[in-house]
């Protein structure tokens, strides 16, 4: 006999229907799965053999052959247990088959038939939803994640034994619901403040500028600054997520298996802070079996690189891609993979080897040539594409003692808001949400400069040397210092203020 259960396998971000079709007939017992399976869908036979018979059911002792159609696309994973369980059980008479053609069912078996959460549940219920399925089965702990699709019914399984009393109608299966606004009102505040960090206004400042256009940014001083305590802080002055965000990155966390459980949504822009040893594949994503990198892990947040000069450079300059073109590309003998990667890239470095070449307090111990090593790990092309550097000098001790309060990360929050208001409107009528983003159409039609900017520039394009694409970069940085002074027009104070973040550029440092 022949059932046929609809199922998903997860490719890049998005999920693909599958169809698991299962033949019992007359033979030798020989249980078979074909349609490209990886090895872990290759090993469920065993895990679906023992489930079945650890949960009360009779399985079939004849020639079992499971087809995953379409047979083009590699299946892997762990979530076609529970639909190979279900089709055996079907095509042997033990379920009904009226919920398969409407249904989808995905779900990883333990021997003793508890259904364990998989990865990807969430690509797999907007999937359902598009092919106008009527319902999901999923396990109970990837419930919350599925059930933020809206218009589908969600029903969360403990065990093998639930699914199939479901089916036959002797125990129905209570869906799940979740009210997504309530998800980003219980969404918890930043516990981080900008009012903890004493000083360092003129770095606050390039921050706030930084996060109102959504700037890539580097940040150089000597140890003990605060590079990182003003990085860590960077998400409590960013605009909120809107529901399209937050469903593009909670995706990425669902296929990486970075959601925790029970977790419906990722309410909160990511902050992404790997370690300097960190391979390429880890940063931009790759591996025997693709998996997103901490670029792809950081869409629509901060991807924080401290000690940058220490990462490796073929790492360095593996995000060169990303960060022009806000998607990674994996590509495979067998695939070609796609995971979004907009994020915004923060760096924190020392000036020179030993750290205190801008210390008034240590002197530099480090020769010319150290330092232009150290330099050197950072390459014009990936200086380029970051937009502000700024210096983060020693904090005075007086002023560590000034007991003054600092301003808030809400009152810096509310200009940065105000700014993307401004942008949003502007770009109203295409893909571009920040200034960061303006192609070149945008920054002729949005750039306009008067003729004493225009010397200004040209002046600093002289002196410094700047590439054409720094050229480009200072000017988006002036229209997001305008856009938070509430000007129209670029005037050469902004102009100026842009200049001054280029600081690897100048020829004093």
């Amino acid at each position: 006999m022949l059932a046929k259960v609809l199922s998903s396998s997860v490719i890049g971000v998005d999920a693909h229907k599958i169809d698991v079709e299962v033949d019992v007939s007359s033979g030798l017992p020989v249980f078979n799965i074909v349609g490209l399976p990886e090895t872990s869908v290759k090993e469920s036979k065993e895990r679906v053999k023992s489930a079945i018979k650890n949960s009360g059911y009779s399985f079939p002792m004849d020639r079992i052959t499971v087809n995953l159609a379409p047979a083009d696309i590699k299946k892997e994973g762990t979530g076609f247990d529970l639909p190979i369980a279900i089709g055996v059980l079907a095509a042997t008479g033990a379920v009904p088959a009226d919920y398969f053609k409407t249904h989808l069912i995905i779900g990883e078996l333990s021997l003793d038939g508890t259904i364990k959460p998989i990865r990807g549940s969430l690509p797999a219920a907007i999937m359902a939803k598009n092919k106008n399925c009527t319902g999901i089965i999923v396990p109970r702990d990837n419930g919350a994640e599925a059930s933020v699709v809206q218009d589908i019914s969600v029903y969360p399984a403990g065990h093998l034994s639930e699914v199939v009393d479901f089916l036959r109608g002797l125990n129905p299966i209570e869906t799940l619901k979740t009210d997504i606004s309530e998800l980003f009102k219980k969404s918890s505040e930043d516990p981080l403040d900008f009012s903890d960090v004493v000083g360092q206004e003129h770095v606050k400042r390039a921050l706030e500028i930084a996060v109102s256009g959504f700037h890539n940014l580097l940040m150089i001083g000597p140890p003990g600054t605060g590079k990182t305590m003003l990085a860590r802080r960077l998400s409590s002055i960013m605009p909120p997520m809107i529901i399209d965000e937050a469903m593009d990155t909670t995706k990425i966390f669902s296929v990486s298996g970075k959601l925790g459980i029970n977790e419906a949504l990722v309410t909160q822009r990511p902050f992404r802070a790997p370690h300097h040893t960190i391979s390429d594949a880890g940063l931009i994503g790759g591996g025997h079996i693709p998996k997103p990198g901490e670029v792809s892990l950081a869409h629509n947040g901060v991807l924080f690189l401290d000690e940058f000069p220490e990462f490796r450079k073929n790492v360095l300059e593996a995000l060169r891609q990303p960060l022009e073109d806000h998607h990674v590309t994996i590509s495979r003998a067998a695939t070609t993979l796609s995971y979004p990667s907009s994020f915004m890239l923060v760096g924190a470095m020392n000036p020179c080897p030993c750290g205190f070449m801008l210390s008034p307090f240590k002197e530099c111990t480090c020769s010319l040539s150290q330092i232009k090593r150290y330099r050197a790990k950072l390459s014009g092309p990936l200086l380029d594409r970051i937009d502000i550097h700024v210096e983060v000098p020693a904090v005075p001790y007086n002023k560590l003692m000034n007991q003054s309060k600092e301003e808030s990360s809400a009152e810096i929050r509310k200009r940065v808001m105000a700014s993307r208001q401004i942008q949003l409107k502007r770009f109203n009528r295409s893909k571009v949400i920040c200034n960061s983003r303006m192609s070149n159409r945008h920054i002729k039609k949005y750039c306009e400069l008067d003729t004493t900017s225009q010397n200004l520039l040209l002046s600093a394009m002289e002196r410094l040397g700047l590439s054409a694409r720094a050229y480009n970069r200072i000017l988006k940085i002036s229209r997001t210092i305008a856009d938070l002074d509430g000007k129209t027009d670029i005037s050469p104070e902004h102009i100026s203020e842009a200049i001054q973040y280029r600081s690897l550029d100048r020829e004093t440092l």
